[in-house]
């Protein structure tokens, strides 16, 4: 159980890192805040490959990652879209 959430950790760190890096938005987000965009952009991919395909996504591999990191490009997005602008560079 402690491994998994370890693992889901990495693994959300990785697509967060990945998904901003393709975003622009590296810059403006630390480590926390990549964990949490590729977690919660695992989600959003997960349900967009599910409703699109009707298949899950499980586990932890290369199809699991690239749908994390679409969820999480998603995500930043929508983020950009609420915030109304570009990203900012420092």
């Amino acid at each position: 159980m402690v491994l998994d959430v370890i693992l889901w950790i990495i693994f959300g760190a990785l697509a967060g890192w990945i998904a901003s890096m393709i975003m622009g938005t590296n810059a403006q987000q630390g480590g926390i805040m990549n964990v949490i965009v590729g977690i919660i952009g695992a989600f959003i991919g997960g349900f967009i490959v599910r409703m699109i395909t009707g298949i899950d996504v499980e586990g932890f591999n290369l199809a699991s990652l690239l749908v994390a990191i679409l969820g999480a490009v998603i995500l930043l997005a929508i983020v950009r879209l609420i915030r109304g602008g570009t990203p900012h560079h420092a």
